[in-house]
């Protein structure tokens, strides 16, 4: 039989508590036991207890980030089903992950038609980035382009573009799906040029760049928009059968339910 896990007492929570360490009630039990168990020295129980907390704060941080980022808490690069049927270029995802395109201001493309996981992708590298303590903005193109245009009535959208650079990473999905304006298209053109090797931009579309510019009102402003992003950028390709199909709910089974029915006679 095995031990029971040593008891806190209620002076050591007060401590805990006082020093806002009070989460660290959750696991510091087994942690005791553990370290009976194998006699471990003060110092690496210490060591073990402490390395515990910093690990919980750093999971606690990165989840308010994503969270003030926008990003869908279920779209994380852990839980992406590798037996879909899509393919992409594994190496070229992979060297995404590193965050190095972020680091060098870069730029990456996730192009594809719908429903292939362009945005669960996109998401995830921002996930990725929240737990590496980067700035990180997600936002649907239509969204954006209409938060922006109200701010210009209010006259707060010089605000909202400098919250918009300053941001490490910022992802657009569903970029070009709808045509943009003459207003869209210079928002879109000053945020371009002011982020340009100053910050990255993950854009996700159903469209192929080359398709891009006959999207927006003025086509010299599109041309310089998107020249900008398309010569620091990566492209990532995805095609395949839609992924969503995969995060379809299914009903749960219970044994009756695979057993023949009985009919009396």
């Amino acid at each position: 039989m095995s031990a029971p896990a040593p008891m806190v007492t209620p002076e050591l929570r007060a401590i805990l508590s006082r020093l806002k360490l009070g989460q660290m009630m959750t696991t510091l039990p087994e942690r005791l036991l553990s370290a009976r168990q194998s006699s471990m020295s003060h110092v690496d129980f210490l060591e073990m207890v402490l390395a515990d907390e910093v690990a919980r704060r750093e999971v606690a941080s990165a989840s308010l980030r994503a969270r003030a980022a926008h990003l869908d808490p279920t779209m994380v690069a852990e839980v992406w089903d590798d037996s879909a049927a899509v393919t992409f270029d594994h190496a070229l995802w992979g060297e995404l992950m590193t965050l190095r395109f972020v680091d060098n201001n870069h730029n990456a493309l996730i192009l594809g038609p719908v429903g292939v996981g362009k945005t669960f992708l996109a998401t995830a590298l921002g996930h990725i980035a929240c737990r590496r303590r980067y700035r990180v903005h997600f936002e649907r193109a239509d969204k954006l382009f209409k938060r922006l245009r109200a701010a210009r009535l209010d006259n707060s959208v010089e605000a909202e573009m400098r919250k918009l650079v300053a941001v490490d990473l910022l992802v657009i999905d569903d970029f070009a799906l709808h045509p943009l304006d003459a207003t869209d298209t210079n928002l879109f053109y000053e945020l371009t040029v002011e982020r340009h090797q100053h910050g990255a931009t993950v854009i996700t579309s159903n469209r192929d760049p080359s398709e891009f510019l006959a999207q927006f009102a003025d086509p010299l402003l599109a041309q310089s928009a998107v020249d900008r992003i398309q010569s620091a950028a990566y492209e990532l390709v995805i095609e395949g059968e839609s992924y969503r199909r995969r995060q379809r709910p299914q009903m749960a089974t219970s044994a009756s339910d695979t057993e023949p029915s009985r009919k009396s006679h």
